[in-house]
């Protein structure tokens, strides 16, 4: 299992970064996805990573202490999770997003994205994401 992990601090109260990303079509829209929808407890998220047009259908997954979880569904990955928790801290509110995933399902775009690959793309995702978090707080 691989495993990607951001953490940001952002100058806003933890209720404050939960409504922002309550928004969740535009949280997703927000780490630079090509298309996003949510329908009741599923995302579907479309991009084109280099050659591919990748598809990830996500469940919402209710868990204690998160502030939101996913899991894949259906998708280019054998499984995919990710996970953000806020924290109230000294400075503000912390946000941490981890993504853990096992191999990519598709053999072609397994040999050309392998998880060096993989990890670079999901960090500048979630990066992105906390920009456009970042921009809302502001």
């Amino acid at each position: 299992m691989e495993r990607v992990s951001v953490r940001r601090t952002f100058d806003a109260t933890p209720e404050r970064v939960r409504q922002e990303m309550a928004d969740l079509e535009a949280f997703m829209l927000g780490a630079g996805f090509d298309d996003v929808t949510v329908e009741d407890d599923t995302i579907v998220i479309n991009n084109r990573v280099g050659l591919f047009d990748i598809e990830l259908v996500l469940d919402i997954v209710e868990e204690e202490g998160a502030a939101l979880v996913y899991e894949q569904r259906d998708g280019a990955f054998e499984s995919m999770r990710t996970e953000y928790h806020v924290d109230a801290d000294g400075e503000g509110t912390t946000v941490t997003a981890t993504t853990e995933y096992t191999a990519l399902d598709l053999a072609v775009v397994g040999q050309l994205l392998d998880s060096t690959v993989v990890d670079r793309q999901r960090r500048k995702e979630l990066e992105a994401q906390f920009d456009w978090l970042e921009e809302r707080l502001a």
